[in-house]
């Protein structure tokens, strides 16, 4: 069991101590939605890491990919979670917010992962720890190693990945022409741009979403950014309505936890009392960004 405390970085996200190759702590972003852990190129050459020499790595980013340089380390360690002989890929983006990686949460496997904002506190180990009146709800395994919830925004279903490296809730496309369906004439979406990882940078367009429910959960005022965004081609979810849950909806609760063998997610409300979630409209002249 490894328990921690843990801060938010300036967009909100979730920053826990790292140690590489037994030095350290150092500050990195966990992050539901990727699967590679990264490493920024500060932290390498204060650890003496030489990057490889030619770009060798694929990584896929929310708005696009691109090929990066690694470094290979002996060994990662956050808590009960021990990854040897890792090639981390040297990734430095405004995404970052002046951390020193990224720790990939989506195949931590037989693990569980625990939230608590209010207490500001992390925890990874082999046992799952749920805080009390929790609302526990099944998720679907992906090839990925995500976390998906099936999940209705206005009446449409949708798959919606539990994401805490994201600063925003992100839709599809496909998710933006359902729900255009069901509108009423005259509205008009507001533009943004959405940067990643890479260097590619997408326009978005910011709409107030109608409820959004997931199982007895109901989550109302999110102002999600839509968008043709590579990510979702990577998974392959680019033909049905989905989204990725980000942290301006999962920073609003008590608590989240993840059970990622038994494909679980615990959600402690903060905001209101029984299953109703309220999240406050986004500042919509921000943009939108992501790994």
């Amino acid at each position: 069991m490894f328990a921690s405390p843990t801060t938010r970085d300036h967009i909100g996200r979730v920053v826990v101590p790292v140690r590489i190759n037994g030095q350290g702590p150092f500050r990195f972003i966990v992050d539901t939605g990727a699967n590679h852990s990264t490493i920024s190129p500060g932290l390498a050459r204060t650890l003496g890491l030489k990057p490889t020499e030619a770009p060798s790595i694929v990584l896929d980013g929310i708005t696009g990919s691109a090929q990066v340089s690694f470094v290979t380390i002996d060994r990662l360690q956050a808590g009960d979670l021990i990854m040897d002989g890792l090639a981390l890929p040297v990734v430095w983006a405004p995404v970052m917010a002046g951390a020193d990686g990224i720790l990939g949460a989506a195949g931590l496997t037989d693990k569980s992962l625990l939230i608590d904002f209010q207490r500001n506190r992390v925890a990874i180990s082999r046992n799952v720890e749920v805080r009390a009146a929790s609302t526990k709800i099944h998720a679907l395994r992906f090839t990925h190693g995500l976390i998906i919830l099936q999940t209705r925004v206005g009446g449409v279903r949708v798959r919606a990945v539990v994401d805490t490296g994201a600063e925003r809730t992100l839709g599809n496309l496909a998710l933006r022409d359902a729900l255009k369906a069901r509108r009423t004439r005259g509205f008009v979406a507001q533009v943004t741009s959405v940067y990643g990882a890479t260097e590619e940078v997408e326009p978005g367009e910011i709409q107030v979403a109608p409820p959004i429910v997931i199982e007895s959960l109901r989550i109302n005022d999110v102002a999600i950014v839509y968008g043709d965004f590579h990510i979702f081609k990577v998974w392959e979810m680019q033909d049905e309505p989905a989204m990725i849950i980000g942290m301006d909806v999962l920073g609003t609760v008590a608590s989240l936890s993840i059970d990622f063998k038994n494909q679980n997610v615990y959600i402690a409300s903060a905001v209101a009392s029984g299953d109703i979630l309220s999240t406050m409209h986004g500042v919509l002249s921000e943009p939108s960004q992501k790994r």
